[in-house]
């Protein structure tokens, strides 16, 4: 990513360095490198993204604490450092590269014997009456390039072919490492990522974003009535409706326990109280049998709280209100959805 510093003229940068230093005084910013970074571009107005969440976060007179500060920087100034991509290459991957770079400067060197043995033939050819020897000697360099061509198109493609099975694995661990391994959705430390970076991308755009919070009623029961596998079930269930309720580029995601969340960027709490309402009446309509047995297991249903992002709110704010939703679902006889504008209102029958 380009520097800010280095499109501007020294007496400019002056200034705007000075600008950046007030700000992150009169916002308490500490004056890390990182920190400096991201109000210089802001001081300069070099990011319209930076400077609408920025102002987002002032109106709203939020604090610029060391996660926001992180975010900021991350987001707008260096979301990802090419030494960093470097240092998080494997061993692995380092020797192929390494095998590769050293086949290809032998090929190289070859080659350059090859040009200057041809480079004498060449010149016996002017000296000598005789093709003869001539002719033998540049069939054999010939037949030197074939086999040299011939080794090194081989050696790519066995080196091709272990970059493509580094880059599956590669690939299939980061899978892993942002997915529940039990109902295959988001984990929690992909969707607090997520959650992050939507909240960012809403105070930039003024698009609202939404979240759901879900609980399975009466879980302990399936557990002790049936036992952990069917407890198992009954989450798997849930979490493939959930994943069939969003839309693309929303994300549903496992919490912890049998609590899922889905973040849903552009919809408002409208929107996404319908999203959770369809979700629970398909949970309350579904039908489980036990796999073992072909016993109906008594039915499921589930409990959803619904929030609003308010600009520059934190995110356990959000979480939080999401969450007393939900508390208030359950408390009002579970298998219902209940928003945040509820709270304080009369709950509607489910």
């Amino acid at each position: 990513m380009s520097n800010a510093f280095d499109e501007v003229d020294f007496d400019y940068a002056t200034v705007i360095a000075d600008r950046a230093n007030r700000l992150m005084s009169e916002q308490a910013v500490p004056p890390t490198p990182e920190n400096f970074s991201v109000w210089f571009d802001y001081a300069m107005g070099a990011s319209p993204a930076l400077r609408q969440t920025i102002d987002t976060l002032i109106v709203n007179k939020r604090k610029f604490d060391s996660a926001v500060n992180r975010d900021l920087y991350v987001t707008y100034i260096n979301p990802r450092s090419d030494n960093a991509v470097a240092e998080e290459f494997p061993e692995q991957l380092r020797g192929v590269i390494s095998g590769a770079k050293e086949f290809l400067e032998t090929a190289i060197s070859d080659n350059r014997t090859q040009i200057e043995a041809l480079g004498e033939v060449s010149s016996q050819f002017q000296a000598v009456g005789d093709p003869r020897p001539i002719i033998e000697k540049l069939v054999k360099e010939l037949s030197n390039a074939t086999t040299r061509a011939s080794g090194l198109e081989t050696n790519f493609l066995k080196t091709s072919e272990e970059l493509d099975k580094i880059r599956d694995s590669l690939k299939l661990a980061e899978l892993h490492s942002n997915t529940d391994a039990l109902t295959g959705l988001a984990n929690r430390r992909s969707f607090e990522a997520f959650l992050r970076s939507a909240q960012m991308a809403a105070m930039e755009t003024g698009e609202p974003l939404g979240l759901l919070m879900i609980d399975i009623d009466h879980f302990k029961n399936f557990n002790d009535s049936y036992g952990h596998q069917v407890g198992d079930q009954v989450l798997r269930l849930v979490a493939r409706v959930l994943q069939d309720s969003v839309c693309e580029g929303d994300l549903a995601a496992r919490y912890g326990g049998e609590e899922l969340m889905a973040v849903l960027p552009g919809a408002s709490l409208e929107v996404c109280a319908d999203v959770g309402e369809r979700f629970r009446r398909r949970i309350s309509e579904a039908h489980l049998t036990r796999r073992t047995t072909g016993e109906e297991i008594s039915s499921v249903t589930v409990s959803v709280g619904v929030a609003q992002f308010r600009p520059a709110e934190p995110a356990e704010v959000m979480i939080e209100r999401c969450d007393r939703a939900l508390y208030k679902a359950k408390r009002s006889g579970r298998n219902r959805t209940i928003t945040e504008s509820d709270l304080e209102g009369k709950i509607a029958a489910a």
